[in-house]
Parts: structure tokens; sequence; C-alpha cells
């Protein structure tokens, strides 16, 4: 888990934003997921998440209500957006450019992405100058 400072305690960067998330979506939603997986590479951070769907979501798709409990889903996600981003930026000490977040309710998959700027200190160019055209 990530300390107040930012700096991750006992473990990777990779596990910080991990326990970050799910602390997270478990003090918005009530229920956090029970699997979660950090990936980093070059500037962009993936977490993906499973396990995370609420029994009250759990019986709307029951009910057939698949956009209602993805709409509600992206709601959250917009809400917990500057938590998500301010967290990343601090444990990874790196802008978060762009934050992109998915759900898929069959099997219980979300994905939250980050894109950070380009580190001054990487001899790469930034993703705009990649691009081949």
């Amino acid at each position: 888990m990530p300390d107040t400072q930012g700096e991750p305690v006992g473990g990777s960067r990779a596990a910080a934003i991990s326990n970050l998330v799910v602390r997270l979506v478990c003090e918005y939603t009530g229920r956090g997921p029970t699997k979660a997986k950090t990936y980093l590479q070059d500037d962009l951070v993936t977490v993906v998440l499973q396990d995370g769907l609420t029994k009250g979501e759990q019986s709307l798709i029951a009910d057939g209500e698949h956009d209602v409990v993805l709409s509600m889903r992206k709601t959250f996600q917009k809400r917990m957006q500057r938590d998500f981003t301010s967290g990343v930026e601090r444990i990874t000490g790196r802008r978060v450019i762009a934050f992109v977040g998915g759900d898929h309710l069959d099997p219980d998959i979300t994905i939250e992405s980050f894109v950070l700027a380009p580190d001054a200190t990487d001899g790469d160019p930034p993703i705009s100058e990649a691009v081949d055209r």
C-alpha cells in the first residue's frame, strides 16, 4: 500500500498501484475486486481488476440490466478518476496525461489505464512522435 508521502511501502510500484486502485474502488462502491494486477511499460500503466461486481450489480445483471450496470460503473470511474490519477502520479513520480477505464461483465473484469507524460530522462520520443503515418 502506498504511504501518504507517495513512496510504496513493502513492495513494488506495481503492487502499490494495485493496492491503491483496489482500496479506492472499495471506498467508492463498498466492495473491492478480489484480484488485481498492474502492468507498467514505458508510459503506460494498466490495472486489471477481477471479481469486483457488487451483489446489487450481480442482481441487475441477472435481470438483464447490463446497460444499467455499465452506466453506473462509468459514473463511478469518472468520480474516482481524480483519486486514481493523483495516486498513480504520487507512486510513479510522473504526471498522468490520460485515463481510460473499461468494464466487462462476463467475465467480471475492469481495466483502468493511465498514460504518463514522457519521462524527461528517457530517450524515447513522446507517443505522438512515435506513430508512423
